[in-house]
């Protein structure tokens, strides 16, 4: 190698070390650099398999510090649910025994400081039954009265329903991040939810968002084919049977406002039914 070379070779090796430090590397591996096509051609050792583990078992009934449950059973939690409601002779008390009901493992997860049941009149002819409360909603003890809640209630009074509903969810403890209940969750607490029908004895249901029409009419179709069709509600006996429909959720329709048009429209053809005269027997 020329003399004359030198200084570019060393220029070069800087400019490449500089690239090197800006791109992050600051340290090297090995005192010398190994030729990895060379390297390629030598058969690696063979590697032993993984050591067979025997598969954990699912967790059934395991405790957490205090005895609590983890994970518990859903199939008991929904049998504690329905001797809870059974023995729930009116409103009040159904709010107690909801209140007392340690099944839910939304009551557990850290969101929920408190159960939210219902408010509105208890003789309503019409129920709205949503997804689940939110941080105002755990904070006021009453299902939708945050920003969604505004809405829902002025629309509810240009359809001319204020005073003649009552406002429920399918769960009655906060998500987590204010999530949507999962299916388990809302079959745990479905037997308070069918109780409160019971006793209100609403004339239809108001199914607000996917969550609730999925959960109280057991489809599988989104809310934007469910919204605006008529359905039939069923208790889990059978005795008893209401018309319902489902609407998309007023949180949906503050994000998505060219969508009111549509939800009004399913409040206008609610309102219509309900009001309609009923044909003499």
């Amino acid at each position: 190698m020329s003399a004359a070379a030198e200084p570019s070779n060393t220029r070069l090796a800087e400019s490449l070390l500089a690239f090197w430090a800006e791109a992050g590397v600051d340290s090297v591996l090995a005192d010398e650099a190994v030729d990895r096509i060379e390297a390629g051609r030598i058969a690696p050792p063979p590697r032993s398999p993984p050591p067979v583990m025997a598969a954990a078992p699912a967790p059934v009934g395991r405790a957490a510090p205090g005895g609590r449950p983890v994970g518990p059973d859903v199939a008991a939690a929904i049998a504690q649910a329905q001797a809870a409601a059974a023995a729930a002779g009116n409103l009040e008390a159904l709010v107690a025994a909801i209140s007392a009901f340690e099944g839910c493992p939304l009551r557990h997860e850290g969101a929920a400081t408190k159960a939210v049941v219902f408010r509105g009149d208890p003789k309503a002819p019409l129920m709205v039954v949503g997804e689940g409360p939110g941080a105002e909603e755990d904070a006021r003890g009453e299902p939708f009265v945050g920003r969604a809640g505004r809405l829902l209630d002025r629309m509810l009074l240009a359809a001319g329903l204020e005073g003649r509903v009552l406002i429920t969810n399918t769960v009655f403890w906060r998500p987590p991040g204010n999530r949507t209940p999962s299916p388990a969750e809302q079959a745990i607490c479905a037997p308070f939810l069918e109780r409160i029908i019971q006793l209100v004895q609403p004339r239809m249901l108001l199914l607000a968002g996917g969550a609730s029409a999925k959960s109280l009419l057991k489809r599988e179709e989104g809310i934007l084919t469910l919204r605006g069709r008529w359905f039939e509600w069923r208790s889990a006996d059978g005795a008893l049977e209401l018309p319902a429909m489902p609407t998309l959720h007023p949180a949906f329709l503050l994000r998505q406002p060219g969508a009111k048009k549509r939800a009004w429209i399913d409040l206008l053809t609610l309102t219509e039914r309900l009001d309609r005269p009923e044909r003499p027997h």
